[in-house]
């Protein structure tokens, strides 16, 4: 790739005329960048045809119109009782029939009148609504007859965000691609042209068809983005058994994990103990581990990590265990400082919490290798850590962290291992090409005493009788989680909402707790705190996901999530783990709402008729497809553009064995580039 076309890929959008540094940002939250390789691989969503029509009775109500319209008057809005009423244009079509066009906002209200002069013929494009007459409110388009023509027949809409709209989008885009043809013609490689003519394509599609996932242009994107990865994947492999990066074997100097094995009160389970065999024979190896623990909720990870680690401090090096939220990390050090005291060597924290004088004393102790293990959040990785020997790296729920985030943290050491744990099952063959540089383990078998969650779905109708059957749990001593999906339902779409039924449930348990995610982190966390103390008197916890990961309380034994047909597969997985980790018998209920689709029954009966991460994971992946099952909130695996497993199968096979059986040549370093892989081709 020509050194002008990369500079130009890579330059920031606030360059682009007409967009500045506040746009760009309000760009870089929905692009997830703001360069102008971020805006190409923003693809649109759909294509909206806004093709003309002479008569607004051919317009079906919530339709987009095309429309020649003579204005007949003004009728500007007022206030009445407090109330601000729109400025309406009373206008004609062709035919005679009346066309009202409203504003509601009074900002730019000189500006829209003076486009609508009265006993003038404008074409005006915008949703029409019914009414007394066909209503087109804040048309997006309003041109004099001589300039229709600027109104695209076929409109591409990007998914877009706050203080954004349509038209910024097709100006930025005429822009980029405007310099970027010019640049493209001079590129001497013929693929790297097929690939941004396919952008082009994609960009100016004229039906929406042209977006579908096996349209033409999509699926050769999809290929090329493909490629990039799987490249990325075996460079990475590649690079991690080069000679270069060969370690010395660290000898053993301590005796501990005898200790360690004498101080657990419970055996290992057949699938924790094959994992660990893999761990320690990785760690005897002159190649850096780099393995990811697959295990379902309640498998039994964490004493994996402990067991990993304590081997690890054999040799006298310490280990970083990276958790996702300080309410994990704390978790996470409350289980394992007291093993580790009983065994002698030193388990602290460190947490974006850690200040002053506490932080620095930390910082002391793991600079002098005192500290063997250290349990902490993003705070592992500070410029201000120190380590002496950083032997192990281990991440939990590591599919929260990116590539970047992990590298930066083995960074501190001198190739030390990774150990990655993940509580989201992935299907064996799409594992395969999401982690294809790592081994994996699979820990697949649940501890001994451990009994299968009982699910149940219910309509929300029979909410009385739920309330009454928790309430005589409660009585026996149980604790309950209660989910919903909203915090607030601002919009009146009757989705629970947490608050609204906070407010409900403490007419009957008054001494409830609420979490969610709009209050501030400390709070949450005291809230989490007095639910799981045992004498705190708090027996039910009204929630949103936020309690999907990071709260482990062994007397909760009942889990209701409130419209669970809006949840997916793996989300209503997770939070079914929040139960079921004691000894008592523990309950899930799905209550879901009136409008309940084929597919929300049968996600709801797959949660009923078995609690196997894996296979709910092959569920969830033959109904919904990667595309969704990738969602920033619900795992984070890669977060493909163009990709889908569903409709791409065989294009993950192709791009796969491509990666492998060929060199990387100039395109796919390129590409590479292009989607940010982050590989160093010679590290």
């Amino acid at each position: 790739m020509k050194k002008d076309l990369a500079e130009f890929l890579f330059r920031d959008l606030q360059f682009i005329k007409g967009v500045g540094p506040v746009l760009a940002t309000r760009l870089s939250d929905v692009l997830g960048g703001r360069r102008v390789i971020d805006f190409l691989l923003h693809h649109p969503a759909y294509v909206r045809n806004r093709g003309v029509t002479e008569c607004i009775m051919d317009v079906k109500p919530g339709d987009v119109a095309t429309i020649p319209l003579m204005v007949k008057s003004h009728k500007q809005g007022g206030t009445f009782r407090g109330r601000h009423r729109p400025t309406q244009i009373i206008c004609t079509d062709k035919m005679g029939n009346m066309v009202v066009v409203q504003f509601f906002h009074s900002s730019y209200l000189d500006y829209w009148l003076k486009k609508l002069p009265i006993g003038s013929w404008r074409m005006v494009s915008g949703r029409v609504d019914a009414g007394r007459s066909p209503t087109m409110n804040h048309p997006e388009f309003i041109e004099e007859m001589d300039n229709a023509s600027k109104i695209p027949t076929s409109q591409t809409i990007y998914p877009a965000g706050e203080g954004l709209n349509q038209k910024t989008f097709a100006n930025i885009r005429d822009q980029i691609f405007e310099r970027l043809d010019a640049l493209v013609r001079n590129e001497d490689d013929p693929r790297l042209r097929e690939f941004f003519d396919a952008l082009h394509h994609i960009h100016f599609a004229t039906t929406s068809d042209d977006l579908l996932p096996n349209a033409q242009y999509m699926a050769k994107l999809a290929y090329f983005e493909l490629l990039a990865h799987q490249t990325a994947i075996a460079i990475s492999r590649r690079n991690r058994i080069n000679s270069k990066n060969k370690r010395q074997i660290r000898p053993q100097k301590y005796s501990l994990m005898d200790r360690f094995w004498s101080c657990l009160p419970f055996e290992l389970t057949g699938a924790q103990q094959r994992a660990l065999n893999d761990i320690f024979s990785d760690m005897e190896r002159d190649v850096p581990m780099m393995r990811l623990i697959q295990g379902d909720v309640g498998s039994g990870k964490t004493i994996i990590a402990l067991a990993s680690a304590i081997k690890m401090a054999e040799s006298g090096a310490q280990t970083a265990l990276l958790a996702p939220t300080d309410t994990l990390a704390q978790q996470h050090f409350t289980k394992l400082k007291p093993i580790c005291d009983k065994i002698g060597i030193v388990c602290d924290v460190l947490t974006g919490r850690d200040k002053g004088a506490s932080r620095h004393e930390k910082l002391v102790s793991l600079r002098s290798g005192r500290t063997r293990i250290v349990v902490g959040t993003h705070a592992l990785f500070s410029d201000d850590v120190e380590y002496h020997d950083l032997g192990l790296v281990i991440v939990d729920e590591q599919h929260r962290f990116g590539v970047t985030q992990r590298e930066t943290l083995r960074s501190k050491g001198a190739n030390p291992d990774l150990l990655a744990l993940s509580a989201t099952p992935i299907p064996r063959t799409l594992s395969m090409t999401m982690y294809g540089d790592m081994d994996i383990s699979i820990v697949n078998e649940k501890p001994a005493g451990r009994l299968p969650i009982k699910t149940t779905k219910l309509p929300v109708g029979r909410i009385n009788d739920l309330i009454a059957r928790i309430k005589t749990q409660i009585d026996g001593g149980a604790k309950v989680f209660w989910v919903c999906p909203l915090v607030q339902d601002d919009n009146g779409i009757g989705t629970a909402a947490a608050e609204d039924r906070y407010q409900f449930l403490t007419k009957y348990f008054p001494t409830a707790g609420l979490v969610h995610g709009q209050m501030d982190k400390k709070s949450r966390d005291v809230v989490m705190a007095k639910f799981a103390d045992d004498n705190s008197g708090m027996n039910l916890l009204v929630a949103t996901t936020v309690i999907e990961v990071g709260i482990d309380v062994p007397r909760a034994t009942i889990i209701v999530i409130e419209n669970a047909e809006q949840f997916g597969l793996a989300a209503l997985h997770q939070l079914r783990g929040r139960v079921g980790r004691g000894s008592a018998q523990s309950y899930c209920v799905l209550l879901y709402g009136n409008n309940l689709s084929p597919d929300g029954i049968k996600r709801l009966d797959v949660l009923c008729d078995t609690d196997d991460g894996f296979v709910i994971a092959e569920q969830d992946l033959m109904m919904r497809g990667i595309g969704e099952l990738i969602g920033t909130r619900q795992s984070g695996w890669i977060n493909y553009h163009f990709a889908d497993w569903r409709e791409h199968r065989d294009l993950f096979k192709l791009a796969a064995r491509a990666a492998c059986d060929n060199d990387p040549d100039d395109l796919t370093y390129d590409l590479m580039n292009i989607f940010g892989c982050g590989v160093k081709i010679n590290a």
